[in-house]
Parts: C-alpha cells; sequence; structure tokens
C-alpha cells in the first residue's frame, strides 16, 4: 500500500494578488504550481505531500503552516537559512492577469537530489512535476529527474506539466528538457498554448501526434474556456467541454485541474470521468482571485 496517492516536487510562492486594477492594493495569498495542484488533490480527499525548500524565514513559515492547515505532508520540505523563499505579484488588466516575480536565489532553487528527502516519492501512487521546477535552476532540474527515478522503480506513475515559462529558459532548452521528460512520464498535462509552441502546430490530431513520437502514453491537453482534449495509449483525442463560468480571475486553474484530476485517477475514476472532474473543479476555481483560496472542495464540486 502506498502511503500516498499524490506527492509532487517543486517551488512554492507566497502571492500578491491586485484585486482590483485600479487600486494599489494586494490580497495575499499562495502559488507555486506544483503547490497549488497537490492542494487542489487534498481539497479533493487524496492523501498528500510536497517535496520542496523554504526559506527560514516568515513567508517559509506561512508555506509550512498552509500545507498542514489543507493536510499535505511536509515531512520532506526543508527549511534554508541562506535563502529566501519566492514572491510574486499578479496585476489584472484588459489583456487578462500578468506575474512579476522575485524568485532568483529563492531557497527551491538550491534544490540538489544529494540532500532533498525524495523518499516520498517511493511511497505514492503518483508523483507530480512541472517543467518550471527544472527551469528555476540546473541542480532543481536534476532533482526533478532523480525523483522521476526513484518513483518509477517503486512503481509510482508520473504526471508531468511542462508549464512553459519563457521567462525562465529559452525555448530551445525547454523543448529539449520537456521532450526528455515526456518519454519518462504516464501522463502528459499541457496547456494548449504550450502545446502548439512546443509542437509547431495547433491542428489537434498532430499535437496529440506529436506528444507521442516523444513518448507521451496519456495526454490530457489544457484548453481553458474550452474544456480539455484527452487521449490514452493508442486512443483518438476527445474533447470534454468545459462548464461555462463567469470567470474572475483564472490564476492557478491549470494547477487545479492536474490536481484534481490526479486525485480523482487515484480515486479509480477513468481518464474521462476524471477529466471531466478536473474541468468542474477548475472552472469553480476561477470564481475568486488567487491561485489556493477559491480552489473547491470535493463536496464543491460534486454539488456542480
Amino acid at each position: 500500500m502506498s502511503d500516498f496517492d499524490v506527492v509532487a516536487l517543486g517551488e512554492a510562492m507566497v502571492e500578491f494578488n491586485q484585486a482590483k486594477s485600479s487600486e494599489p492594493v494586494y490580497r495575499q495569498g499562495f502559488g507555486g504550481d506544483t503547490s497549488n495542484a497537490v492542494i487542489a488533490a487534498s481539497r479533493q480527499g487524496a492523501r498528500t505531500a510536497y517535496l520542496s525548500r523554504v526559506g527560514e524565514d516568515h513567508f517559509g513559515r506561512m508555506l509550512l503552516d498552509l500545507w498542514q492547515k489543507e493536510g499535505v505532508d511536509t515531512g520532506a520540505v526543508a527549511c534554508d537559512a541562506q535563502a529566501p523563499t519566492g514572491l510574486y505579484f499578479v496585476n489584472h488588466g484588459s489583456q487578462g492577469h500578468a506575474f512579476s516575480y522575485l524568485r532568483a536565489g529563492s531557497a527551491a532553487s538550491r534544490m540538489q537530489p544529494q540532500t532533498m528527502d525524495l523518499r516520498p516519492a517511493q511511497r505514492t501512487r503518483w508523483l507530480h512535476v512541472s517543467g518550471i521546477s527544472q527551469a528555476i535552476s540546473a541542480s532543481a532540474c536534476d532533482t526533478v529527474f532523480a525523483a522521476i527515478g526513484i518513483a518509477r522503480a517503486a512503481g509510482a506513475r508520473i504526471s508531468y506539466d511542462p508549464n512553459l515559462r519563457l521567462s525562465l529558459w529559452p525555448l530551445a532548452r525547454a523543448r529539449a528538457t520537456i521532450c526528455a521528460t515526456i518519454a519518462l512520464t504516464d501522463l502528459f498535462l499541457p496547456s494548449l498554448d504550450e502545446a502548439v509552441t512546443l509542437a509547431g502546430t495547433d491542428d489537434i490530431p498532430a499535437i496529440f501526434a506529436w506528444c507521442r513520437a516523444h513518448g507521451a502514453r496519456t495526454v490530457v491537453l489544457k484548453a481553458g474556456p474550452s474544456g480539455a482534449w484527452y487521449a490514452g495509449q493508442g486512443d483518438a483525442p476527445r474533447l470534454m467541454a468545459a462548464r461555462v463560468v463567469e470567470a474572475v480571475d483564472a490564476t492557478g486553474a491549470g494547477d487545479c485541474f492536474d490536481g484534481s484530476l490526479l486525485a480523482r485517477l487515484a480515486a479509480g475514476d477513468s481518464l474521462a470521468d476524471a477529466v471531466r472532474y478536473a474541468n468542474t473543479a477548475a472552472g469553480l476555481s476561477t470564481l475568486g482571485h488567487g491561485a489556493v483560496a477559491p480552489i473547491p472542495t470535493a463536496d464543491q464540486v460534486r454539488a456542480v
């Protein structure tokens, strides 16, 4: 028996989200793609743990308190007295939301395979990792690959969201790293925009063909308000339409989708049922501000 349903690895950050574009007032929250995802999984009832480093500072303590409140095991989160916890700011305007990051030299960017406690990756059904964790530093990228190797050796399945951020690394390096990682994973979770950039086409069957050519087994392509395209190994892609909502803030919606999907797959749902559930959860998460606060609980998703 696995101790956990979902274990995630990456960088968590403290968020400051501008509620109204006309006012210089920011609501404090939390973010970081894999942290958002593991909290979403926990709120859907999954047994979860997080692997990371935070600063030995006020913001790091806030994150530890958050995970403990959310039921996420923090036994493998290290505190770094020499580096800070990362921060980011979200501004809203006519073009949507924009991000500004203060993460250079963060505690999480100092992750190293030889100093991280990766044992929870041996005791989980799913390990969830992302391209952002690979982009923040070479040692963090090495840590992602080490965790994947440990998890695969123990029989865990690997979920991978490329979360392509070209502000963190050049496209050529990102594409090479992402392609190398796809072949090691069981579930590939790009957004449609990311897949178009990586595959060089906006044709859905061609995107799935590109993913499979690089070793993807199951692919779920997140298409925002349109829903999600999905296909298991050998299957034709199908679209699961999203529920129409009046979105307030889409920050972290894709991460909520990832965590909710993994929680339901770990619970034994079919891929189609898990995608339908994740679509609903992600839509509900856009009804409030911030990446974490609006993530729905299982009861809220089921009610809808």
